[in-house]
């Protein structure tokens, strides 16, 4: 490990957090008020910013790619701050990443950031989000990233939540990650001083009663519309005593407080993989 005395190191963050190469992506798509105020806040303050994302909403997506069809992608004038290049994309957030890393930017940026979502990505949501799944594309590429949500499909009002993601971005820069992980952040759709902290939370659970709604088009042919509803939100209690004593997502967001939650790609559940070890199979019947 290289040490840095501390006049390097202070040199060497502020020439991070003056210039730094943002990717900003969404699942709202190009003309989300949410990605605007997240990518010229960055503009604004001097950095190198570039937006990809879709030509349209594309929420709920997950971590689709386009196998099948050409990906097209037309750059955007008038939208975002002067400095901004921005493109619109045809596939997938996932899509959007992957194609500005391996095709549309020049380098690797600093980071991958996504959103702000209109709506929150709490719990279980972040195995559906596209806004999630955007930045995981960064994280997959072992590049640090932020997904940003904001708990309100309606409001308007981001200035909050692109202040808060400038201040978290400048804390990442001087204390950089330990490992390629993903940071889900959350703000509260509430006014700046009713906001109550900042928590760093687990993952909860929160589960839907989906429902699938049977209708008739004009031609009379049958369809079938998800409307989900909120059944509970759940704590899910780990094997460790010390995790059970941070608050879930889901909980802190009741409180106001503004939630971040480190998130991995790799799912593999050591606890059952090592019960599993006990399994025993006789592979011979399966040539008989």
């Amino acid at each position: 490990m290289t040490v840095r005395c501390k006049a390097e190191w202070e040199s060497s963050f502020r020439s991070m957090t003056m210039a730094m190469k943002l990717l900003v992506s969404n699942d709202d798509g190009i003309f989300a008020q949410g990605i605007r105020s997240l990518a010229n806040i960055f503009a604004e303050a001097g950095h190198n910013v570039t937006v990809v994302c879709p030509d349209q909403e594309r929420s709920a997506t997950g971590h689709g790619l386009t196998l099948h069809q050409p990906i097209r992608a037309e750059k955007m004038e008038g939208i975002f701050h002067p400095s901004v290049t921005a493109w619109a994309c045809s596939g997938t957030p996932a899509d959007c990443v992957k194609l500005a890393l391996w095709a549309l930017l020049e380098g690797p940026p600093d980071f991958v950031l996504s959103g702000i979502n209109h709506g929150s990505n709490l719990g279980t949501d972040v195995l559906y989000s596209g806004t999630v799944s955007a930045a995981m594309e960064g994280t997959i590429e072992g590049i640090p990233s932020v997904a940003f949500s904001q708990t309100s499909y309606t409001s308007r009002e981001f200035q909050t939540a692109a202040a808060f993601a400038k201040m978290l971005l400048e804390q990442m820069a001087a204390q950089p990650l330990p490992e390629p992980v993903l940071l889900n952040v959350n703000i509260p759709a509430v006014k700046p001083e009713e906001i109550t902290g900042v928590a760093m939370t687990r993952q909860g659970i929160r589960r839907y009663l989906d429902i699938f709604e049977k209708r008739v088009d004009p031609r009379g042919k049958t369809y079938y519309w998800l409307a989900g509803e909120l059944l509970e939100e759940v704590a899910e209690e780990s094997d460790l005593d010390w995790v059970n004593q941070i608050p879930t997502d889901v909980e802190a967001i009741r409180k106001n407080l503004i939630t971040i939650t480190p998130l991995q790609y790799n799912l593999t559940s050591n606890l059952v993989l090592e019960h599993l070890q006990k399994w025993q199979f006789d592979v011979s019947m399966s040539k008989s």
